[in-house]
């Protein structure tokens, strides 16, 4: 299995460098001119024409692209020009952002959508199951930025507002003004409190597609020989569901969390912006705005590898929960 990774993981390279050269010749060939940045009204066309040069921006489109491909060989990614610090620097400070919103909400709507697909699927066709249906195909019809929106109106706007709810949650940032104050128990509760509304945001749509996956399979193992077997040896509900039913429906869901690290990654972009929380997503939807060509080069780049990333973990991780491919 090791070696199949590594194989995997080498074959990959040229994917990657393919989505970034597509990348790097669409937005260098799009109108706009990111030296833009460091010009002031009163500059002179020669020290218009320095900044150009100084940053790679006068040469011919052929040169730049050799030169970004031998820099991104040795592990140099540029200089950021909207942020004005190394593309580097910009990523350790806010990719680790982006990991803690996307990990918890992967966390949520695993769990959740897990627990919800058992519930429906051992009441199947009750009003429970028909109630819950409905709401959670609802939930994955609603865009995140718009759910992310109003969970912003109902839960921070109005509720300090109008309604005057004792516990309101906020609705941007990832703490405080006045997180610094605070003692070691509020600084956790506040990180908490910002958490809240962004991660459920995330969370809420794939939540409903688990959920809709281990329902169905929990229909199908219950139907099967050996869990019929099990009950008539005497065994619980709660034994034959537990150890019988779940570890075997599990066996597609479990797939899902590989294949959904792209989804998450994606779905954080438009999340992070409404929420104004200072993740990779927000930054790289500011650089294509401002035009800055070598942070938007690195997102892609990352964006491709979670891609590379996330379908080897299902391959990977079906072969672990199902030993018929393991061995096969």
């Amino acid at each position: 299995m090791t070696r199949y990774a590594i194989t995997r993981l080498l074959g990959a390279i040229p994917l990657v460098l393919g989505v970034a050269t597509v990348v790097f010749f669409v937005i260098n060939l799009a109108p706009g001119d990111p030296s833009l940045h460091f010009v002031t009204p009163g500059m002179s066309g020669e020290t218009i024409a320095q900044v150009r040069s100084n940053f790679g921006l006068d040469a011919p489109l052929h040169i730049r692209y050799l030169k970004w491909i031998s820099s991104l060989a040795t592990g140099e990614l540029g200089y950021s020009f909207s942020h004005r610090r190394p593309v580097l620097s910009v990523i350790a400070a806010s990719l680790p952002n982006t990991l803690l919103l996307s990990g918890l909400a992967l966390v949520v709507a695993f769990g959740g959508g897990i627990l919800l697909g058992t519930y429906q699927a051992l009441r199947r066709t009750s009003w429970t199951d028909v109630g819950l249906n409905v709401a959670l195909v609802t939930v994955y019809s609603i865009p995140a930025f718009w759910l992310g929106l109003m969970l912003i109106l109902v839960f921070s706007v109005m509720a300090r507002g109008a309604w005057d709810w004792p516990v309101w949650l906020p609705s941007s940032g990832m703490v405080s003004t006045d997180h610094e104050a605070l003692s070691f128990p509020g600084r956790i509760g506040d990180h908490v409190a910002h958490l809240v509304l962004p991660v459920l945001t995330l969370a809420a749509g794939m939540m409903a597609a688990v959920a809709r996956f281990m329902r169905a399979g929990v229909l199908e193992v219950l139907d099967q020989e050996h869990v019929r077997a099990a009950r008539a040896k005497g065994l619980s509900e709660r034994a034959v569901v537990l150890g019988h039913v779940m570890r075997n429906a599990l066996i597609p869901v479990v797939t899902l969390l590989g294949l959904y690290l792209p989804v998450l990654f994606s779905g954080a972009v438009l999340v992070e912006y409404v929420f104004a929380w200072p993740g990779m997503g927000r930054v790289l939807v500011e650089s294509i705005a401002s035009r800055d060509y070598p942070l938007i080069l690195a997102g892609s780049i990352l964006f491709a590898v979670v891609v590379v990333i996330g379908n080897l973990l299902a391959d990977l991780l079906y072969a672990v929960v199902d030993p018929r491919v393991r061995h096969g």
